[in-house]
């Protein structure tokens, strides 16, 4: 438990004394991150399998997209 509060302290000091540089270029990295795997995988990548129903079709389209 001690090694986690030490892990902690030693991230939350380090971020706490950031320079306003620092926070700024990481604020950019986080929302640059959202934007990759919330934003993009809600509208541009859909579940492959999502259009079957059952188990069969579910190997059927599987098989079908390894032969491609």
């Amino acid at each position: 438990m001690e090694r986690l509060r030490k892990i902690w302290l030693f991230y939350y000091e380090g971020f706490r004394d950031m320079s306003s540089l620092g926070r700024t270029l990481w604020i950019v990295v986080l929302l640059k991150l959202f934007i990759m795997f919330a934003v993009l995988r809600v509208f541009f990548f859909r579940p492959a399998l999502a259009d079957c129903e059952t188990d069969a079709e579910k190997s059927q389209a599987v098989i079908e997209n390894l032969i491609k």
